[in-house]
């Protein structure tokens, strides 16, 4: 069983809802990515979504764009992402760390080197953006003979052949973008969003997880009583950028740790 399988199936098993923050590699430095992880499992995170900073991250909305740009201004490159993810392993052997990026930087170091080294680096899981499905069959093969996950997003808009797409080559959970448009977006209608998980969880056999939008403890509460478990983002970023660079690890596990004990609470 992978970590992340192991990892969600545990929370379902006490009946709690996971939690999975957002960070990007490089930011605020290169210097204080590692020790933010290590900050964001101290705040109580059950998965970290580690971004692999991008020159043009379509999906995501201007905090996270803003802090893509600054981490590749710090020399940040797809290598020295994957040296900080076997860094963080060398302290932390249990909490899953899944890549989000997309698919340029992938493509230039080639789909094969990258799963490898991912892997080799203790890496549990894939996001890219602009990896449909149905162009995935053979980099999600590449994956699983890793013992990775392919993870996938589904949108309001996703329909059912998608759905069903994924649920044939995905893994280890769903990501399901609670709204139309980029991180950071707001306005979160969740008796929508409930409707929309439980058609998803018809057809697909692993947890859903939701994002876009989450931005504070109530918020995260509210929705964790329909999904899995809940992506937050942008507000850790910009927690991030009211403080200087060495004392972003302290800012997000001091934010994260209220928007714990709400989410425990929301498993009701």
């Amino acid at each position: 069983m992978s970590r992340i399988e192991q990892t969600l199936k545990t929370l379902k098993e006490q009946n709690r809802k996971g939690l999975i923050p957002f960070m990007t590699a490089g930011y605020p430095t290169i210097g204080q990515t590692v020790p933010v992880m290590h900050a964001l499992v101290e705040g109580g995170a059950d998965i970290i979504e580690f971004g692999m900073p991008f020159s043009d991250p379509m999906a995501d909305g201007p905090v996270i764009q803003h802090s893509s740009e600054v981490a590749l201004k710090n020399g940040m490159t797809l290598k020295k992402v994957l040296e900080q993810v076997a860094e963080f392993r060398k302290d932390d052997a249990k909490t899953p760390v899944v890549l989000m990026g997309y698919a340029n930087p992938i493509e230039n170091m080639g789909q094969q080197a990258f799963v490898d080294a991912a892997a080799d680096a203790g890496a549990d899981a894939v996001l890219v953006v602009d990896y449909p499905p149905e162009e995935s069959e053979e980099f999600s093969a590449m994956l699983r003979a890793r013992g990775m996950d392919q993870i996938f997003l589904l949108a309001p808009t996703s329909v059912d052949e998608r759905i069903q797409h994924v649920a044939r080559i995905g893994g280890g959970f769903i990501y399901y973008v609670s709204l139309k448009g980029v991180t950071g977006a707001a306005n979160i209608d969740v008796t929508e969003v409930r409707q929309r998980i439980n058609r998803i969880k018809a057809v697909v056999p692993f947890p859903v997880a939701v994002g876009f939008g989450v931005r504070d403890a109530g918020t995260a509460q509210r929705l964790g009583q329909a999904a899995d478990a809940v992506v937050m983002g942008t507000r850790l970023i910009q927690e991030m950028d009211k403080v200087p660079p060495e004392e972003a690890p302290a800012a997000v596990a001091s934010f994260l740790k209220p928007v714990r004990k709400a989410l425990d609470g929301s498993a009701v």
